[in-house]
């Protein structure tokens, strides 16, 4: 089992950046896919990126392709977001998730896929 802790959301004006992380504790990484999701008031959580296991696919939602970047560092056990000519409509709270398994290469994009999550970190982007 992982535990995950988000950090590095905040405010920040728009095209600003920020840089989400996302802290695993327990057991390696090494073999879990990761993803980022976000959830904005009154909307339903969705995907952003994915990373797969092996670290070499990633995928990103239409609406934030080009801006952001997801990638992994498995001897830290920590995921990143890095999140550039931020929109306010990127205003949401956001979520790392893991599992374990896929194919190699396979980047999942449905929360449903996913059971480990961790809490949360607020990103509010202002015009």
């Amino acid at each position: 089992q992982v535990q995950l802790v988000e950090s590095g959301g905040g405010s920040v004006q728009a095209g600003g950046s920020l840089r989400l992380s996302c802290a695993a504790s327990g057991r390696t990484i090494s073999s879990y896919y990761m993803g980022w999701f976000r959830q904005a008031p009154g909307k339903e959580r969705e995907f952003v990126a994915g990373i797969s296991w092996s670290g070499d696919s990633t995928f990103y939602a239409n609406s934030v392709k080009g801006r952001f970047t997801i990638s992994r560092d498995n001897a830290k056990k920590t995921v990143y977001l890095q999140m550039n000519s931020l929109k306010p409509e990127d205003t949401a709270v956001y979520y790392c998730a893991a599992d374990r398994g896929g194919a190699y290469g396979l980047v999942h994009r449905t929360a449903a896929e996913y059971n480990y999550w961790g809490q949360g970190t607020q990103v509010t982007v202002s015009s």
